[in-house]
């Protein structure tokens, strides 16, 4: 009997890596220099978004959203996420051509 994915063993585990990980997002190794296919860049858009991540939330907002799922009343507006998403999509796009 066989216990466990043979394919976690193959891939080194599904264990959270922390080697080389900081909480600032940069990652740093013990040689102290990171090979050129280690480096990251971010976007604009990404790094904007990073900045103003604050971390704080509405905490009644969230409540008051669990409890409507909860009460099976939440309402859910397909015509509005429609219209976020091809906004989002126009906005990814106008940065790809400018």
């Amino acid at each position: 009997m066989k216990i466990g994915n043979p394919l976690d063993k193959a891939v080194g585990g599904v264990g959270p890596r922390t080697e080389g990980a900081t909480t600032s997002g940069k990652t740093s190794s013990s040689s102290g220099s990171v090979g050129e296919s280690a480096k990251v860049t971010l976007s604009n858009v990404a790094s904007g978004l990073m900045s103003a991540a604050d971390g704080t939330f509405d905490a009644d907002k969230v409540s008051s959203v669990k409890d409507a799922i909860d009460n099976g009343t939440y309402q859910v507006n397909p015509e509005v996420i429609a219209d976020k998403l091809i906004s989002n999509a126009k906005e990814l796009l106008q940065g790809k051509q400018g």
